[in-house]
């Protein structure tokens, strides 16, 4: 059954190009986001207590297919929440889970901890590992967003499980638009990393 193209379901269609098209001014070209320099930690953020682990490996993160590629996606709440849509003329310069994998290894060795790889660990070594079960820049309305990420960590000592937490952050975007959610998720993933810091020093050295 086909239903008509009522007035507001083309205002909606309406608002979803809008969205898409004013994320670049710069017409068809390409324009790609990153998460920024690394630079210090943000001076409003709390300095995590001191970690239990000396040393860390940090697997890379893993999620979803649809973050281990560079399109940038989001939702209108307000119209559709199941549907996430591509920017047009916008992009990642590596995929959502290399810049997380990036900024959360350098967030972690910022807090004192040494980061190993998998392939650089020795036995011993406990391991963490990160699964994003969400990374999206969401609109309430057209003029308003923000970006939600939420990461599950586990800890491994020896390869028994010694916690496992979820992390969720939803912070406002500056602007309804791919800079705007980009420079939220920056923000949402160093705010995640913090508080992975504070939750490792609450966990046994043993």
């Amino acid at each position: 059954m086909t239903h008509p193209f009522t007035p507001r379901l083309a205002g909606i269609v309406a608002c979803a190009a809008l969205i898409a098209g004013c994320a670049s001014s710069k017409g068809p070209n390409q324009t790609s986001y990153d998460f920024g320099p690394i630079g210090m930690p943000a001076a409003t953020q709390a300095a995590p207590a001191t970690s239990a682990f000396p040393a860390l490996v940090v697997a890379d993160v893993t999620g979803p297919a649809m973050l281990d590629n560079q399109r940038m996606f989001y939702r209108l709440l307000y119209a559709d929440a199941q549907q996430s849509r591509p920017y047009a003329y916008n992009q990642w310069s590596a995929t959502p889970l290399q810049l997380l994998s990036q900024r959360l290894k350098a967030r972690i060795a910022q807090g004192g901890i040494k980061v190993l790889s998998t392939t650089d660990a020795s036995g011993g070594v406990p391991l963490l590992r990160l699964e994003a079960d969400e990374f999206s820049q969401n609109f309430d309305s057209v003029t308003q967003s923000s970006a939600t990420i939420t990461l599950r960590a586990s800890v491994f000592r020896s390869h028994r499980l010694v916690d496992q937490r979820t992390f969720t952050r939803t912070l406002p975007a500056s602007s309804a638009d791919a800079p705007g959610g980009a420079r939220a998720l920056a923000a949402a993933s160093d705010a995640v990393a913090a508080d992975i810091l504070a939750w490792l020093a609450t966990l046994p050295a043993q």
